[in-house]
């Protein structure tokens, strides 16, 4: 549910990414901090209390990326890939590229996360106490303390709130799959263990959203309070965790199905080409308005050298069509995710979700033999949807 974001770096060898919707919430973290400070210290500046609270955001979100490192660092060390972290909306998820062997693994990889920000809450809060001069401050309290105390406050605070939420049985949450990894370890079926899961986060994400709806409409629960505002934003995050859940099983569904399934049988073998040397114009023409395919294989001389897609034909400009060729605006084959005809179709379709292509070419023996395409896949899932029943 996360796109692939904006890539920062690398950190032991796993790619950092942003996501477009981090952005939000790093304004809305800053600007809650920025109205909470000034209890802290009624003397800070606007411009100070302002700058205060994006460096607090910034080591709240320091924190969730540790959160994150934590997942995969445990991950990589029971020999699962780690494509990347991206934060986003909700905080930041790890992309492992495929389930954990074993309730056991997965029970280890999960729970790591939230025993390390419940550490980072700790770690805050004894940074705050050693900085919090009580001489100073024998009347007053939480008063007129020092920039570095109540950073880390909150930090502390915030850490150990996000380690507890996470513990919540709504998966794909933390606490989600820690719920799932117990009932794998009981059923000794994944499967089974997962649309339990998914059914408790389903029904999680909809107390969410009813609660969300109450404060809305002038109700008050404990913790959450009252307000509009916070009604809506619960009744999103309970939107976002039924939403999750459902897709979550759906996707391992999937894999189900494809898993052992090589990638012949659903291909489609009597894919479209068209000739490098064409023209745009052609291939609109004689090709594409011909039939329903919206994905070419392009050839020269008998050999693939690229894919050509719709997508692309709409980069050229219409007066461009007549001398512009194919072969200009391909995308090349050495840029492609290339498949062959006995590779697994679970692990080809992982390939072409991750490339966020709707086809990958299938060559055996450097021939093209096929198309791997989503509708081909989609057509061999509604052929085996009793499966999916589990």
């Amino acid at each position: 549910m996360v796109g692939n974001g904006i890539k920062i770096g690398k950190i032991f060898g796993i790619e950092i990414r942003i996501d477009w919707s981090w952005i939000l919430i790093f304004l809305l973290v800053t600007w809650d901090l920025a109205v909470e400070l000034p209890s802290f210290n009624k003397t800070w500046s606007t411009g100070f209390t302002w700058l205060l609270a994006v460096i607090g955001a910034a080591l709240f979100f320091s924190s969730v990326l540790v959160h994150e490192l934590a997942h995969s660092l445990v991950s990589k060390a029971k020999g699962l890939e780690v494509s990347n972290i991206t934060l986003f909306l909700f905080g930041g998820v790890s992309n492992i590229q495929r389930e954990p062997p074993s309730a056991r693994d997965e029970f280890q990889i999960t729970i790591v996360g939230p025993l390390t920000s419940i550490a980072l809450g700790v770690l805050f809060s004894l940074i705050a106490n050693a900085s919090y001069n009580r001489m100073a401050h024998p009347v007053s309290g939480f008063a007129n303390l020092s920039p570095l105390t109540a950073v880390a406050v909150w930090l502390g605070y915030i850490n150990i709130l996000l380690g507890i939420f996470n513990l919540i049985p709504a998966f794909p949450m933390d606490g989600g799959r820690v719920l799932r990894s117990i009932i794998w370890a009981a059923t000794h079926n994944l499967q089974v263990a997962t649309r339990w899961a998914s059914q408790v986060g389903q029904g999680i994400g909809w107390l969410f959203i009813i609660s969300g709806i109450y404060l809305v409409f002038g109700g008050t629960l404990p913790f959450f309070g009252t307000g509009v505002i916070g009604g809506i934003w619960l009744a999103f995050i309970g939107w976002f965790l039924h939403s999750a859940a459902q897709a979550s099983y759906q996707q391992l569904v999937v894999h189900d199905i494809l898993q052992g399934v090589p990638v012949r049988v659903v291909m489609h073998k009597d894919y479209a080409w068209v000739q490098a040397s064409s023209t745009v114009a052609s291939l609109v023409n004689d090709r594409m308005m011909q039939t329903e395919e919206h994905a070419f294989a392009v050839m020269d001389d008998g050999a693939f050298v690229g894919v050509v897609t719709l997508a692309d034909v709409r980069k050229v400009p219409r007066h461009d069509w007549e001398q512009t060729t194919v072969a200009t605006i391909m995308t090349p084959r050495d840029h492609l995710e290339i498949v062959s005809s006995d590779q697994d179709a679970a692990t080809a379709f992982e390939n072409m979700a991750k490339r966020q292509v709707n086809q990958l070419p299938v060559l055996d023996q450097d021939q093209l033999v096929g198309m791997f395409r989503v509708q081909d896949v989609l057509r061999w899932l509604q052929l085996h949807k009793e499966s999916a029943r589990g």
